[in-house]
């Protein structure tokens, strides 16, 4: 995370509720990433867990495996949170951590294959630098869209289809599982898929999700990029 928390005494020649309103929207952007942090993380580290207990008499060898994946998903874990912490403190000890971007998708889905869901990136158009912007909330999407899948879709695998328009990005998660059963569509029943179309319309972007015509689900996210050469 590169940017620090907005304090009013920081921000010479706005309004106090101008400042407000940057403090509020800066509170909503540290929950996303918090939301998306711990959700993906404690998804999948129950998972495994389950695998662990399930396999810890008949199969040690697999059962070790599991507990393997949860070290590796608690150290990153623990790695992104003390960023995010030392971004409220206001400390640079360290340096910032650099945020996840789209060059990270094929260890997430490394990670969200060992946890029981075989998840294929795949990667359409020309590949190209991005605003970091862009790349992260990317990212924090195709995460979120896996979170939902390990926890709703049941035994499933999952496509991710990063697309490179000339003046857009495009996302596409699809997983073959349950479809709508256990998907967060309602209102108020969480904060997942509310959080990507959050992501999106902050870039002016936009975001569908919903069961998909060929079964399972699918979250499909539009992110403007400008046009590049």
């Amino acid at each position: 995370m590169s940017s620090t928390p907005i304090a009013l005494d920081h921000v010479p020649g706005v309004s106090d509720n101008e400042a407000l309103s940057l403090i509020d929207a800066e509170r909503l952007r540290i929950a996303r990433e918090l939301h998306d942090l711990m959700s993906f993380s404690l998804s999948t580290i129950d998972v495994q867990a389950g695998v662990a207990l399930h396999l810890a008499e008949e199969r040690p060898d697999l059962a070790a495996e599991a507990l393997k994946s949860i070290k590796a998903i608690t150290g990153e874990a623990s790695s992104e949170l003390r960023a995010v912490l030392g971004m409220l403190r206001r400390t640079a000890s360290g340096g910032d951590r650099p945020s996840p971007g789209l060059s990270d998708l094929a260890g997430l889905g490394t990670t969200t294959t060992r946890a029981g869901l075989a998840t294929r990136v795949v990667v359409c158009g020309r590949a190209r630098s991005l605003p970091p912007a862009v790349g992260h909330a990317a990212y924090r999407i195709v995460q979120e869209a896996l979170t939902n899948a390990l926890r709703h879709a049941g035994p499933a695998s999952a496509v991710v289809t990063v697309s490179y328009a000339p003046d857009r990005l495009v996302l596409e998660i699809v997983d073959d599982g349950h479809g709508r059963e256990g998907h967060e569509l309602e209102p108020g029943r969480g904060h997942g898929i509310e959080g990507m179309r959050e992501r999106s319309l902050a870039l002016g972007g936009e975001l569908d999700a919903g069961p998909d015509r060929r079964g399972g689900f699918h979250v499909r996210a539009s992110l403007p990029i400008g046009v590049q050469s």
